[in-house]
């Protein structure tokens, strides 16, 4: 790579990772091609960049959006997104059925952030899960209302 295409790379990156909610660095040592396209066709339909970046790159443009102080060695694949919450379902679905894979580091709301704080937020319901749940929950009263009604009708019914 010339120093054009470098600088070129930081400055993509840069723009990517201060729009992004949440930038997950996993290790995917020894996964074949096949693996990582499941990974990439996923992320891809939920908005979600998935991208191998030379550590030096991608530490440059960390710190140039004061998104620093995450440990990057050996090989990484850089998964970023706006949604944190897709971010860390699509990384930890994937580590789940994929041995190989793991995560590595995070940065999260301004902050380095664990593996155990990444797992947490991928089981917490998405925004349109908590909307389903609440839409439910108000819907509940009125059903089980109009089945009483019912009941009632088909008991009159009955005795008629």
């Amino acid at each position: 790579m010339t120093r054009s295409e470098k600088s070129a790379v930081v400055a993509k990156l840069e723009a990517e990772f201060r729009e992004a909610g949440a930038i997950i660095v996993c290790d995917y040592r020894g996964l074949n091609v096949k693996k990582l396209e499941v990974l990439r066709n996923t992320a891809r339909e939920q908005g979600i960049k998935v991208q191998v970046v030379k550590n030096t790159l991608a530490n440059i443009a960390l710190k140039n959006v004061d998104k620093d102080g995450m440990e990057l060695k050996d090989t990484n694949i850089y998964i970023w997104g706006e949604d944190q919450l897709a971010v860390t379902k699509v990384v930890a679905k994937f580590e789940e059925t994929n041995d190989l894979f793991s995560i590595k580091t995070a940065h999260i709301d301004g902050e380095v952030a664990s593996v155990e704080k990444v797992r947490a937020l991928s089981k917490m319901p998405s925004r349109d899960e908590l909307i389903a749940m609440l839409l439910q929950v108000w819907n509940a009263p009125i059903q089980n209302f109009t089945i009483g009604l019912n009941a009632l009708k088909e008991k009159k019914e009955q005795t008629a």
